[in-house]
């Protein structure tokens, strides 16, 4: 039998489109998006188109639905399900009040003078009677819980390859259960995320299909203000929208808008309409490439307000090629405080012009420090390209791998000089969410089922308990002690104190029984029948698809 989970905490990321002052300042902590090195799986086959759009006299052109013909069929909708669960409502000392315990009973609350310390414990150190869900969820949790309804969410994709790869944003698929693709032809299928990666609010899923229209990418490093774009997504649901505008801005950065988790922001501009449902959705130029995913909006209404922000599509590539060939997005560390060169500053360290990155601080032992960076000096160019600000510093420290050496130029009392510098890798940073890193092809050890469930024996129920939970002497079976609120068993209304009678139509004495009934079933569907609160009735547990929630085949009251 298996250890305990801790519990685990998933808390959907809202994009928050800066309510009241626009005036955010970002923590400037500087480190590199990365390609690792290539890895066992091949990276995604997308179609490339470098070319700049023509910049004349703007062509007066009667229709866009030559390009929406184009591109319309790699936009697709994107329907996320977050099933139901069960969730502990934070400790109060008002539940473990002796009157609301008289009239709620002793599975409310989980105070210290609580009857609940006599429901018989899990059996640990060798002697384990539970069934573990290694996933999510702390099936020790013997308090309070609230039923959170299963909730839906609509966001947009984006076809990249013609074998199923979709781009979409992290806060799209965040949480999921289960994921639905409706492609332009009204075809549905199922989809799975490869990978995430919240720092960019990017996102890889996929689809079983073949021969789908791939949008082509554009060279998102060429756009520039004032080219005409086309936003096509899936507002509020009501169906594939087109909107246009042209670009704004370029590499805006320090909204906020990924602070919650230091990301890396390096937004297009555009005053085309997006609102709810076309994040996620494609960004086109002219000729129907794509130079963007749509991300987000600044608004301080909540509907859109002609700011609408979407990543460079140079950026998405390179973050969906690792996620799909390394399983995850590693970046490397520079270890510099940094900051903007205002008018001022450039006055006194004798510039001509503020570009730049003023290094304010150096972290010890960092490959800053062993370059011989020091603070007070100006970076004006990295790995051979021209430094305009700190969040251009970034950005270009983010196209560079770990353990890559590369020059850089700085102005120290007033006179240029040449560094070399060795990136290195993030301390304690964790790797991005994926399900497709190498070596994750091997088959999980097989946990047999009722995975979340604990039990123990009626026997060493406390009389007291035995009397409240009407208990008859005679019966006999497997007392459910524990159980995760996220577990397929949780969402048939499995509860604490549950009698398991049957396992499968097989007889269960006893908690052994239970366990062994359980530990190698052949299907992961598992009937019981269950004596709660003095009536007896039948459920399923389904544990075949744990993106699934499990089906509930009650025969009665």
């Amino acid at each position: 039998m298996q250890n305990n989970t801790q519990p685990a905490t998933t808390t959907r990321r809202q994009i928050a489109l800066l309510g009241g002052s626009l005036a955010i300042i970002a923590a400037l902590t500087f480190s590199a998006l990365a390609f690792a090195e290539q890895a066992a799986k091949s990276g995604v086959t997308v179609k490339v188109d470098a070319q700049p759009v023509t910049r004349t006299t703007p062509s007066a052109t009667d229709s866009y639905a030559p390009i929406v013909k184009q591109v319309a069929p790699s936009v697709v909708k994107v329907l996320v399900t977050e099933r139901a669960r069960n969730v502990p409502i934070t400790a109060n000392p008002f539940f473990n009040d002796p009157r609301f315990r008289q009239f709620f009973g002793p599975f409310f609350g989980n105070g210290d003078d609580s009857d609940d310390d006599n429901i018989p414990p899990q059996r640990g150190q060798g002697q384990n009677r539970q069934r573990n869900n290694n996933n999510r969820g702390n099936n020790n949790y013997s308090g309070p819980t609230q039923r959170i309804p299963g909730q839906t969410g609509l966001g947009s994709g984006v076809i990249v390859s013609t074998d199923g790869y979709i781009l979409t944003n992290a806060h799209v698929v965040d949480s999921a259960d289960e994921i639905k693709i409706t492609l332009n032809d009204g075809r549905e299928l199922k989809a799975k995320i490869v990978g995430t990666d919240p720092k960019t609010d990017l996102a890889v899923i996929k689809i079983d299909a073949t021969a789908l229209p791939a949008a082509t990418f554009a060279d998102s490093d060429q756009l520039e203000v004032g080219d005409r774009v086309i936003a096509i997504g899936n507002p509020f649901g009501v169906g594939q929208t087109v909107t246009t505008g042209i670009i704004s801005g370029l590499g805006r950065a320090n909204l906020g808008i990924l602070s919650d988790v230091q990301g890396y922001e390096d937004f297009i501009q555009i005053d085309a309409s997006i609102n709810p449902g076309n994040s996620g959705g494609a960004l086109t130029d002219v000729r129907g490439r794509l130079i963007g995913i749509n991300s987000a909006i600044l608004s301080r209404t909540g509907g859109f307000q002609g700011i609408g922000l979407a990543i460079p599509a140079n950026l998405a590539r390179d973050v969906m090629q690792q996620l799909v060939t390394n399983g995850k997005v590693t970046r490397g560390y520079l270890g510099v405080t940094v900051q903007d060169i205002t008018p001022a500053m450039a006055e006194q360290f004798n510039l001509k012009d503020p570009s730049g990155a003023l290094v304010s601080d150096i972290t010890p032992g960092s490959p800053a420090d062993k370059s011989g960076l020091k603070s007070g000096d100006i970076i004006t160019t990295f790995n051979n390209r021209p430094v305009k600000d700190s969040s251009a510093l970034r950005l270009t420290v983010a196209a560079v791998a770990p353990a890559t050496t590369v020059p850089l130029t700085i102005l120290r009392d007033d006179a240029p000089k040449k560094l070399t510098v060795t990136i290195g890798n993030i301390p304690g940073e964790r790797p991005s969410k994926n399900k497709n890193a190498p070596g994750d092809d091997a088959k999980p050890e097989d946990t047999g089922t009722l995975n979340g469930v604990s039990v123990g024996d009626i026997s060493d129920l406390d009389p007291r308990i035995a009397r409240q939970l009407r208990i008859p002497r005679n019966l006999t079976g497997a007392v459910i002690t524990g159980i995760d609120p996220d577990s397929p068993a949780a969402a048939v209304d499995l509860q604490r104190g549950d009698i398991i009678l049957e396992i499968n139509r097989q007889p269960v004495r006893n908690a052994d029984d239970a366990v062994k009934l359980t530990e190698k079933s052949t299907t992961k569907k598992t009937l019981l029948k269950i004596w709660s609160q003095g009536a007896t009735r039948y459920v399923v547990v389904d544990e075949t698809d744990t993106d699934s929630p499990a089906a509930n085949n009650n025969s009665g009251k």
